[in-house]
């Protein structure tokens, strides 16, 4: 059901979907997302190679916002990855590169092509670099435009800071920073492209505060705030967070396969609420699925899974990993969508590197990434290193401990993989 209270059509889609957890001036931009096109912009740091599947609430906010007329705006943080945001963290970020942050946007870049059009038209939607202004501010000037305009006291009682500081944890004068850069890109973002709404997650309510006001006070011009609801799980558990890790948006970080089985994993008191916020699917289709019980809630996952790869994998990728996953059930053995008997063929460099021939043994960290729980030797290692990682129901914590063929378990007639005492368990023939 949509707010009687809204009329535009921005407006009545987030509150019928579920997206509305604050608005700052719920009236007023209620009346001018129904008089004209709004342009509203959502940040993203580039602290990883790819966003995960917590993000894909604010993706799909901008997805929503084009939906329905209006102008999507995605900010990349080439400036604010370098400083790291203290929101909902006890420890300061790892300080990265500039090479490995331009690195890191690149890869992100990918992903919003697959939710978004982007071009020049009115509602097209754009990508900008806050480091393009950021940067070319000096100390001394920073100070001067903006300190002025923050007040210690706010800022020590916003959540993102206080509760850091109840919690006794340390926070350097770089993250308490951060608000202030989150706010002067929205002031910039308004002077250059008349952006005036700024969304986020709930957690972002106070820097998203701050920004509003700072437009309001220097320019006296509209800005709004807008966020969503926490996103937990139906029992309680955080959003995209799996036994194996983060849930990965890019394809090389995460396959499809694995992609499409998490949404068909989801608990059954989630589908119909991850199908409004995760996929296009109708309202009145959705709720058909919510009828659904017993077992065929399990087709309603299915759907789900198939809408949400497709989005952003494509239909293709969709279809094959829903026919994988079918053989998985019918008791084929599968590892990320591959039959176990092809993976302990080395790579054509492996091989090469060793005469022509296919190595008759393998390291734990190649077992690891070829049982397709970690998607790089490198993270393969680390994992390891990290503990947790079990070949043969043995713990392992060398990840250049090497394995040979007559060792692989006899029952399974293959190594067996897995992370953790509960994860899910992989199998690794040789050939």
């Amino acid at each position: 059901m949509t707010d009687p209270s809204f009329q535009s059509e921005f407006l009545q889609t987030l509150q019928a979907r579920g997206y509305i957890h604050q608005i700052t001036h719920p009236a007023e931009l209620d009346a001018v997302a129904k008089a004209g096109v709004v342009s509203g912009y959502i940040g993203f740091d580039a602290t990883a190679p790819s966003l995960h599947v917590g993000s894909l609430i604010q993706i799909m906010m901008l997805r929503r916002l084009q939906q329905t007329g209006h102008k999507p705006v995605v900010l990349m943080g080439g400036a604010t990855t370098k400083v790291g945001d203290p929101t909902g963290k006890d420890t300061s970020r790892p300080q990265l590169t500039d090479e490995t942050i331009a690195s890191n946007l690149a890869s992100i870049r990918t992903v919003f092509e697959k939710f978004l059009t982007f071009g020049d038209g009115p509602t097209d939607a754009v990508m900008v670099n806050n480091d393009d202004w950021l940067s070319g501010y000096g100390y001394i000037q920073f100070l001067r435009d903006f300190g002025t305009q923050f007040t210690i006291n706010r800022m020590l009682a916003f959540d993102s800071v206080k509760l850091r500081l109840e919690r006794e944890q340390p926070m350097t004068f770089l993250e308490f920073n951060y608000m202030l850069m989150q706010s002067v890109d929205f002031l910039e973002l308004n002077r250059a492209r008349n952006v005036t709404l700024q969304m986020g997650g709930s957690d972002q309510w106070g820097n998203i505060v701050s920004g509003v006001d700072l437009v309001r006070r220097v320019d006296q011009k509209a800005a709004f705030g807008l966020t969503t609801p926490l996103l937990t799980t139906a029992s309680g558990g955080k959003m995209g967070k799996t036994a194996q890790g983060a849930v990965w948006l890019n394809a090389d970080q995460l396959s499809p396969f694995d992609y499409w089985q998490f949404w068909r994993n989801a608990e059954d008191a989630d589908v119909g609420r991850f199908m409004r916020l995760f996929t296009d699917l109708p309202l009145d289709e959705i709720a058909r699925f919510e009828a659904l019980q017993g077992a065929e809630i399990n087709e309603a996952k299915k759907a789900l899974a198939d809408a949400a790869t497709t989005m952003l994998h494509g239909v293709e990728a969709a279809q094959d990993a829903r026919n994988r996953a079918e053989r998985v059930q019918a008791g084929e053995q599968i590892v990320d969508g591959a039959p176990i008997d092809l993976l302990w063929a080395g790579t054509e460099d492996e091989i090469a590197r060793n005469d022509g021939k296919p190595f008759s043994e393998r390291r734990a960290e190649a077992l690891l990434k070829a049982s397709g729980l970690v998607p790089s030797i490198k993270q393969a290692a680390l994992k390891i290193t990290g503990g947790g990682v079990r070949i043969n129901g043995v713990p392992v914590n060398n990840p250049k401990q090497a394995f040979a063929r007559e060792q692989v378990d006899p029952n399974a007639g293959a190594f067996v993989v897995q992370i953790g005492k509960s994860g899910p368990i992989k199998l690794v023939r040789p050939i």
